[in-house]
């Protein structure tokens, strides 16, 4: 079946027809970040095979596809966020690509486009690399820039689950070793701070610092553009492919901070965060062997934010993440701090990240958004139609969301959202919730359905002061599966297979998806792993994260792969009918879960001859649907789609209810 090109138009996507189409999708997959097979951090490493790691079997392998691509079209999904790594494809060493995994990322990309998916690319990453607790870059980046990753748990440098669980005891969460969703406070530590202020500062904060003749953060983004442009040849004739996300959210390293800002402002734009709070100064400093007691943060209700709990001691071991070869630190040899005679940091200029010559910079005007700009020269030098989806810091795109200068041509808002509460403390806190914005109690799934409609609709303003409009597409959000510790998964073990074991998963995706709706907002849910299972130290594979909407655990033999039994988790909450595709503009869409009953209203456009396509997936209509139209009619019903015409100028309605 031909897929229509998808274009923007503001603050929609529109297809060759004129319609306004609408995606509902998924990130494929969690495991993507870590080597196959036996990558996830679930297995003990010090990362010294970093140059063989393979990643070719990731999202599944080639013979596997057919199985997760139908289970994904019979939910009613028409997009895919499709993952990849700087890692996967340029780990053997600069300039060294693996061939066999782009010929692997590009076949099953073509497949994806088979089963009638749009495709936006992503190179991910969270705290920089594997090698730093996380995923994205390749261990050379280290090398590069002076730094030996392997001691960079020893030092303090970074939270690194492989270096820090207990392997002997499996299949239990060890909060003493890793704390849960730890491996984010990663962006302050030195190991991910340094490269991140290379990587988009190395030009005005270390100017000297020269890697292979090119300054190093022209050298870090070339490789890493380079990656890109080697996936996007290899996929320039999909039309299937939207584009390429810029970067998952990135990190500001120093950038923007004074050397002694420990963070411990609860400011409302950029509030204090758990864990150490370490100011750049502190991260250098204790960066070559010396030992500090830094504030630790946690939660007060009280306080209404993260405040000093205790000291904790720093570097103990007095270990050096600096290679003997190195040149050394490179802002101490431009002169931001210097040591003293007594062996204790003395800072220079504590505005060394906060002023470039004389004037004052801002991280997203002078630093990211100029970075967004170069991925889109690099994609559209190759297809000028792609489009660029724009992310910025993960903590900026919901506390402070307007992007303030100008993104490239076809840009879209792919910001991230979630519910951070449930995110981090694995309870979805119905049936009353603190919204974090207002820091107000909400009530009911109502209430929460509006808590999250206020936080999301702050997002999409944020696109309509874009040029004139661009598209938004929550690129990310989701559920732990594993909510109070994995009870459903007992449940299920122990042989009951109801839908009610997934009661607070249903509710608090159908509150999210609720908002969506409300919104009109595109989405991509994080996120789908194939190889997930009902383990509090696997999950996804990654950190002990547990978001999938699959897992190879909720399998049964001979069961549908789209119904229970077939791998889903809380199907309820996520497929359900949408608009794909609309004969003018949509004005209102609502789904009610404890009916099943669908309402859409459009305005006609009667120069468009194409139907409008609403998704009605099996599960959710196993027997049919009752039908009620006005000003529309229906055409055909196929292959989990409804298709309906408008009749004349004005609105059409469109009820359906399950039969």
């Amino acid at each position: 079946m031909h897929m229509k090109k998808l274009s923007t138009l503001g603050q929609w996507f529109v297809d060759e027809n004129g319609r306004k189409v609408i995606l509902r999708g998924v990130n494929l997959g969690g495991d993507t970040k870590v080597p196959y097979p036996n990558g996830g951090t679930h297995f003990p490493t010090d990362f010294s095979d970093h140059k063989q790691a393979q990643f070719i079997g990731r999202p599944f392998p080639l013979s596997e596809a057919s199985e997760h691509f139908t289970r994904l079209k019979r939910w009613g999904f028409n997009c895919l966020r499709l993952l990849t790594t700087w890692e996967a494809i340029e780990h053997m060493g600069p300039g060294l690509y693996d061939d066999a995994y782009l010929d692997y990322l590009a076949e099953i990309t073509r497949l994806a486009g088979e089963y009638e998916f749009y495709v936006f690319i992503d190179f991910h990453q969270d705290v920089w690399s594997r090698m730093s607790g996380g995923d994205g870059a390749p261990g050379w980046t280290f090398e590069k820039v002076g730094i030996d990753f392997k001691k960079l748990s020893e030092a303090d440098a970074a939270i690194v689950m492989q270096r820090t669980y207990d392997y002997t005891k499996s299949g239990i969460r060890q909060e003493d070793n890793y704390p849960t969703m730890c491996w984010s406070q990663n962006y302050r530590y030195a190991g991910n701070a340094i490269l991140w202020t290379l990587f988009f500062g190395g030009k005005d904060f270390a100017p000297s610092f020269l890697i292979d003749g090119k300054n190093v953060q022209d050298y870090l983004q070339d490789h890493y553009l380079g990656c890109m442009k080697q996936v996007a040849e290899r996929i320039k004739d999909f039309p299937h492919v939207l584009g390429f996300d810029s970067l998952n959210e990135p990190g500001k390293g120093f950038i923007g901070k004074a050397m002694n800002d420990r963070g411990l402002q609860n400011h409302a734009e950029d509030p204090a965060k758990p864990g150490l709070a370490l100011s750049p100064i502190d991260a250098l400093f204790s960066s070559h062997g010396y030992t500090i007691d830094v504030p630790f943060l946690k939660l007060s209700i009280l306080k209404g934010g993260y405040v000093p709990a205790y000291t904790k001691e720093v570097n103990k071991n007095r270990i050096s993440i600096w290679l003997p070869e190195s040149p050394g630190d490179p802002f101490q040899l431009e002169g931001a701090w210097s040591l003293t005679k007594d062996g204790t940091p003395f800072i220079e200029k504590n505005d060394f990240f906060q002023m470039v010559k004389g004037k004052r910079i801002d991280f997203d005007r002078d630093y990211m958004i100029p970075f967004i700009r170069k991925v889109g020269e690099t994609i559209q030098e190759i297809r000028t139609d792609w489009m660029v989806f724009a992310e910025r810091e993960a903590t900026d795109g919901i506390m402070k969301p307007n992007f303030n200068a100008t993104l490239p041509a076809n840009s879209v808002n792919a910001t991230h959202w979630y519910d951070l509460l449930t995110l981090i403390f694995k309870k979805f806190l119905y049936p009353i919730a603190i919204d974090p914005l207002r820091k107000i109690p909400v009530f009911g799934e109502k209430g929460i359905t509006n808590m999250y409609v206020h936080q999301l609709s702050r997002i999409k303003d944020a696109s309509r002061l874009i040029g004139s409009g661009v598209p938004t597409l929550i690129g990310e959000f989701g559920i732990p599966f594993d909510l109070k510790a994995g009870k459903a998964y007992q449940k299920w073990k122990s042989g009951n297979r109801k839908a009610t074991i997934w009661k607070s998963h249903i509710r608090a995706l159908n509150c999210m998806y609720n908002a969506m709706d409300r919104l009109f907002l595109n989405n991509t849910l994080w996120n789908y792993t194939a190889s997930n299972e009902n383990n509090l130290m696997i999950g996804d594979g990654w950190n002990q994260e547990d978001l999938s909407i699959y897992s190879s655990d909720q399998k049964l033999p001979d069961s549908e792969v789209d119904l229970y039994g077939g791998g889903g988790r809380a199907i309820e909450g996520f497929c359900r009918p949408y608009a794909k595709a609309t004969q003018g503009t949509p004005t209102f869409m609502n789904y009610k879960l404890s009916s099943g009953e669908f309402q859409f209203h459009w305005d006609v456009d009667l120069s468009i001859k194409e139907p409008t396509v609403i998704a009605i997936p099996r599960f959710v209509f196993e027997n049919g649907a009752r039908l009620e139209c006005m000003n529309c009619q229906k055409v055909s019903e196929v292959d989990g789609s409804l298709l309906l015409i408008g009749l004349q100028a004005g609105e059409a309605r469109v009820i359906l209810r399950p039969i």
